[in-house]
């Protein structure tokens, strides 16, 4: 047993840790760290877990001397690569936006901007809680890093200043932007009528509506936040990256928006992985609607894409 532990200790005594190798070790970790929360709530987690378990397969052919297996995977995994680059894509872009926000040190340069954020946040969060007191769908985007020139130019330019009023007059229900998203950037308006992504994740194409697929279609391939406000239930809700929380009212909605354009982690608001409905609600809620008098206008579908304009 001695002679065991003068071994350890022998051992331990040996190794010689240069500091170069801390520092490599230490930003190996702060990578992988940055990979795994990037992807983390995004459907690139099963993706992952899939390449993980081909890579073993792989490892174990090799062990055991597999060769037509090895040679099948290693063909693979040339194709598989290119394939990773357009899967990932939304991911990759997401960490290089990233990056360059990180490099351009532009919250150096703006030293009114949580005063702009909380103007920001107070007049959308006031516009959103009203119109879904009268129960008029809205969805509004804010642009953070990412530009949404693109998108705004499917819609139709407004440059206005942004105000409560404003929001609830190009919402207003059969006006000729309603169906369509605002796009906001800082503190003006720049365009109505938008026309978004749709998301087209499964779980969201059943349970959402075409305004909230469009809120996380536009959120999971940009970091823009969006704002929706549901036509049949008046509900608020806010989505960033995929994630949405439902059912805001104006001071929680106002706060979690300033600290998201502050580029902050929320506190006021805790956004879930993803949305889990109680089947019993969601049956509950389809009968309701399934049972409401129709009037003659919604007999004709809305102008945006989809069946539902929630």
């Amino acid at each position: 047993m001695e002679q065991l532990v003068q071994q350890l200790l022998d051992l331990i005594k040996s190794l010689q840790v240069q500091p170069i190798a801390l520092l490599d070790i230490g930003l190996t970790a702060l990578l992988i760290y940055g990979l795994f929360s990037l992807i983390r709530g995004t459907r690139a987690v099963r993706l992952v877990i899939g390449v993980t378990v081909l890579y073993a397969v792989y490892v174990l052919a090799q062990a055991f001397g597999l060769q037509l297996l090895s040679q099948i995977l290693q063909a693979g995994a040339v194709v598989g690569l290119l394939a990773l680059v357009v899967v990932f894509q939304p991911e990759l872009r997401r960490a290089l936006e990233r990056i360059g926000r990180f490099g351009s040190m532009g919250w150096l340069l703006a030293p009114g901007a949580r005063a702009a954020s909380e103007r920001v946040g107070a007049i959308i969060a006031k516009a959103a809680v009203g119109l879904g007191s009268r129960k008029t769908g809205a969805l509004i985007v804010v642009e953070r890093e990412t530009g949404l020139t693109d998108a705004a130019e499917t819609g139709v330019q407004v440059d206005a200043e942004l105000s409560v009023e404003l929001l609830q007059t190009i919402f207003t229900p059969h006006s000729a932007l309603h169906d369509g998203a605002a796009i906001v950037r800082r503190e003006r308006l720049v365009s109505a009528g938008v026309v978004l992504p749709l998301s087209e994740t499964g779980v969201y194409r059943e349970r959402f509506g075409t305004r909230h697929r469009a809120a996380l279609g536009i959120t999971e391939q940009t970091d823009a936040i969006a704002v929706v406000v549901s036509e049949e239930t008046g509900s608020v809700s806010l989505v960033e990256r995929g994630r949405i929380v439902r059912d805001l009212d104006e001071g929680r909605l106002a706060k979690a928006l300033v600290e998201l354009l502050e580029n902050s982690p929320l506190t006021a608001v805790k956004i879930p992985e993803r949305v889990r409905l109680p089947e019993r609600a969601t049956q509950i809620s389809r009968n309701i609607a399934s049972r409401r008098p129709r009037r003659r206008d919604e007999t004709t579908p809305k102008t945006a894409t989809g069946n539902r304009p929630e």
